[in-house]
């Protein structure tokens, strides 16, 4: 993964703005924030998406990355809410396979927006429900 510029980060090679650092994840400033305090967890072994990487970093990821959550909301930073954003796969919009955690502070009229299109909407028959639950169920086994 000597092309991976997450693995450099974590590596030391490619300078960043530390927020957090142990020995699983690194956080770090986003270069290109989508709003002031932006913040990326990135673990410290490369993985390209959340089945590449193993449960208890993955675990730990998020209770960092609700840390740093916590810490924008006192810091100062205009932040009247949080979302925490991580895309596993293109269709997900990850950009970099580098599996990482957006910490991303939000408040009224910021220029981010999530939304889940015209689809959302309807609601499927309870059977389509347990159809789709039952696959994923026997899936985790």
């Amino acid at each position: 993964m000597d092309e991976c510029v997450f693995c450099k980060i974590a590596k030391g090679i490619v300078p960043e703005s530390v927020v957090y650092n142990d020995e699983k994840v690194l956080a770090f400033m986003d270069i290109q924030p989508v709003n002031p305090g932006h913040v990326l967890v990135i673990p410290k072994v490369h993985a390209s998406g959340l089945s590449n990487l193993d449960e208890e970093t993955g675990a730990h990821m998020f209770k960092v990355g609700m840390r740093v959550a916590d810490a924008v909301k006192r810091s100062g930073v205009k932040c009247d809410g949080v979302n925490l954003l991580l895309s596993d796969g293109r269709a997900a919009f990850q950009e970099i396979f580098h599996i990482h955690l957006h910490v991303i502070p939000r408040f009224e009229g910021d220029s981010l927006h999530i939304g889940f299109g015209r689809k959302y909407r309807p609601k499927p028959e309870r059977n389509e429900l347990d159809r789709i639950a039952a696959k994923i169920r026997d899936a985790l086994h």
